[in-house]
């Protein structure tokens, strides 16, 4: 009896990946063992850069929030120290808005946890 090959499913799995490739440059988008390569390890820097974004972006909040509470006289720690304890339940993302965006409402905090 011949050998039998699952042709179909084969040929389905590779068109995913070439599709995934669409927009690569040279030989990375459009031959098979090469696109898997880059797709695969775009798929792995995609996994770990969603956790990534979360730290950059907290360090960013961090970094409006000194800028916005030095205006004011204050370090960032020391602000930061003051919200918690006047029990101001305001997150990072929240203040680093306020104090880009809004610096009227940003000052009437500092003048509240002053």
């Amino acid at each position: 009896m011949p050998r039998s090959v699952n042709a179909v499913a084969s040929r389905a799995r590779r068109k995913k990946i070439l599709k995934q490739a669409k927009g690569y440059f040279g030989r990375r988008k459009n031959v098979w063992t090469v696109a898997k390569n880059a797709v695969e390890k775009g798929l792995q820097y995609a996994y770990r850069d969603r956790r990534a974004k979360k730290r950059t972006f907290r360090a960013l909040w961090i970094t409006r929030i000194n800028a916005g509470a030095r205006l004011h006289g204050m370090s960032y720690s020391e602000f930061m120290g003051k919200v918690k304890a006047n029990k101001i339940e305001l997150n990072r993302k929240v203040l680093a808005d306020l104090a880009m965006n809004h610096p009227e409402a940003f000052t009437a905090v500092v003048e509240k946890v002053k």
